[in-house]
């Protein structure tokens, strides 16, 4: 008897079968998935596909520095509407911003590495106090003591500080929240001990010459031509190194984005670096005392991005912070030494926090005082400057830029509220919105990882 066949699964000879055919015609799942975490370079060939590319990635919850520029944006136009005589974007005032904001910015690029392995520094406050105090002792007390030889003093001791703790977590396996809550209360008393007391204070002077450049980190301020000329340089630099890092990776066969992309990058920079440069240069004092051109903490600040930026992503240090925060085992067995790329993170953290700490006793016009610095401020606002500006608090997943981005926001947002004049309300509304904010930020994140919506989200 011949076999029967059901109508339904009838096909002609040599034709696919229909549940293959069904197959290649329906959208795979999993292939969409996988392309929605890639990033939008490795699939792009136009700019039109990276910017598909970068929507479904937006999409899927890695967001990246989105919700931080929103952020900004909707705190600059709250506060320029409710601030009297409508204030908070006055030129003036916005320089004031990026002064204020400095200190937290850099620490917030210190945090984002141990950020990346999965740990967390809560002594990076008391270690950049611990890097100022020890800088400005050195040129106070010790006249012929070169300035850049007391910066390069204070920062080596902030990296040994680090390293140590560093060792206590990685080779102890002690978890970083103790060994860094000790270590904030440790170097805070050390501060202490080195200021002479609870009412001890050191100071740098401008009128020293010795002392001058570490009072001006903050202070000084470029002159308009020197202004336009080192941003001048600065924008066709970094033009010249995108375009040719681009055509060189396209040359060899490499991802690279799309040369339309690369050309709006260029004009997206020059036009960031052009605005800053006109509001710095607007005359922010009176007539009797005209305050014209780009501060040095600007460029300061800017350099340090740059030199996290290359440390993170460019070198072999970089590739492995990021492969022991997404996945530690999977490094390890990779032969990857998670014990030195703890350490070294570690040192770097605090080295990067003690110069932190000589910016800041520059923007206190030069003074440390034992009632002038709040070191647990320092370390929440560091923490919640990285994670607000898009840093994952699981581990793998960050960038320095976002710790640039978060701490100007947390120093707009205080600035803003004390240009409200709300009396006693003020301070604690510095610490209630940012908190606010980094609690929505910490949420966005936590959901945006895969398993989430159904519970099997690895929790840290």
């Amino acid at each position: 008897m011949a076999p029967t066949v059901d109508d339904g699964e009838r096909s002609e000879p040599g034709a696919a079968p229909a549940g293959a055919v069904a197959a290649l015609t329906e959208p795979d799942p999993t292939a969409a998935a996988l392309t929605a975490t890639v990033p939008p370079e490795v699939v792009a060939n136009s700019l039109g596909q990276y910017l598909r590319g970068w929507w479904r990635r937006l999409r899927s919850g890695d967001s990246g520095v989105v919700p931080v520029l929103v952020a900004m944006v909707v705190v600059a136009v709250l506060f320029e509407v409710v601030t009297p005589q409508h204030s908070f974007l006055r030129p003036s005032n916005l320089v004031y911003i990026f002064s204020l904001s400095t200190i937290y910015m850099v620490l917030a690029m210190a945090e984002i590495v141990v950020l990346l392995l999965g740990e967390i520094d809560l002594s990076i406050g008391s270690v950049s106090l611990l890097g100022g105090v020890i800088g400005f002792k050195l040129v106070q007390t010790h006249p012929g003591f070169a300035w850049w030889l007391a910066i390069l003093v204070a920062l080596v001791c902030c990296a040994a500080a680090g390293a140590l703790q560093g060792a206590i977590v990685a080779l102890l396996r002690i978890p970083s929240f103790i060994v860094t809550l000790a270590g904030f209360l440790f170097f805070r008393g050390l501060v202490v001990l080195l200021l002479g007391g609870a009412d001890g204070s050191v100071g740098v002077s401008q009128g020293v010459p010795n002392q001058t450049v570490i009072y001006d980190l903050v202070q000084g301020v470029l002159t308009p031509a020197a202004s336009w000329i080192l941003t001048g340089v600065l924008v066709v630099a970094v033009g010249v190194w995108l375009w040719l890092r681009a055509s060189r990776r396209r040359r060899n066969g490499l991802v690279a984005p799309p040369a339309s992309l690369t050309v709006i990058r260029i004009v997206v920079i020059a036009a960031v670096a052009v605005g800053v440069v006109l509001i710095c240069v607007v005359n922010r004092g009176t007539p009797l005392l005209a305050i014209q051109g780009v501060p040095w903490v600007i460029p300061i600040v800017f350099a340090i991005l740059a030199i996290w930026t290359f440390l993170t992503t460019r070198i072999r240090f970089g590739r492995y912070v990021y492969a022991v925060g997404g996945n530690p085992e999977a490094a390890r067995r990779a032969g990857v030494s998670l014990a030195r790329i703890r350490i070294t993170a570690f040192a770097m953290c605090s080295a990067t926090a003690g110069f932190g700490g000589i910016l800041l006793g520059s923007f206190f016009l030069g003074q440390y005082s034992t009632n002038l610095a709040d070191p647990g401020q320092l370390v929440l606002y560091a923490v919640a400057a990285a994670v607000i500006g898009g840093t994952s608090l699981f581990g793998g997943r960050g960038k320095p830029l976002h710790g640039m981005l978060g701490g100007l926001l947390i120093g707009a947002i205080a600035y803003g509220v004390s240009l409200l004049s709300l009396g006693s309300l003020s301070t604690p509304l510095q610490y209630i919105i940012p908190g606010a904010v980094l609690l929505i930020a910490v949420a966005v994140d936590v959901l945006s990882r895969p398993g989430a919506r159904t519970g099997q989200a690895r929790r840290a």
